[in-house]
């Protein structure tokens, strides 16, 4: 048991230590409410404990049907190493869902809706180091709000510094 104990600590601390930061850049496809769209997004990550990882991330999501939408959240990951070059973390956060609808013309100008609602984050996601300062990452997250509740899957590439 001392043994599986140790082997286990060792790998969290040599997958990424405290203090290590990371900013990236990933494309988003979101899903819900009859509504599919892309979006581009950024994100800045810093790890607290050896195990544990904050992320402040921004999506703006591509007009479609006419529908803006943007979200920033802070989630939380822990990390567990799957070997030399994986990682894999459940998520947990908070965040801002913005849309803006845009209906039509009404001589003096555009006229629709827009609202920010409090939204839930829950996923998970994979962190591929693809050499020591580069990773590649992949996320599947449920943002859960009053208004929208949307699955996002993500793909990008963070530089760690």
């Amino acid at each position: 048991m001392a043994v599986l104990a140790s082997v286990t600590i060792s790998m969290t601390a040599g997958a990424q230590k405290k203090g290590d930061m990371a900013a990236g850049a990933n494309v988003t496809v979101g899903t819900g409410d009859h509504l599919t769209n892309f979006g581009l997004g950024g994100k800045f990550q810093y790890n607290v404990t050896n195990p544990i990882r904050l992320e402040g991330a921004f999506d703006y999501f591509l007009k479609k049907n006419h529908l803006r939408m943007w979200d920033i959240s802070v989630n939380g990951h822990w990390l567990f190493p799957a070997g030399d070059k994986l990682t894999a973390y459940p998520l947990a956060g908070l965040g801002v869902l913005n849309y803006k609808a845009s209906s039509g013309f009404d001589g003096y100008g555009k006229y629709g809706t827009s609202n920010s609602d409090f939204a839930f984050n829950l996923g998970g996601g994979l962190d591929f180091k693809l050499t020591d300062d580069l990773v590649f990452n992949a996320e599947l997250k449920y943002k859960i709000s009053d208004v929208w509740s949307r699955l996002l899957l993500s793909a990008g590439i963070a530089y760690r510094f």
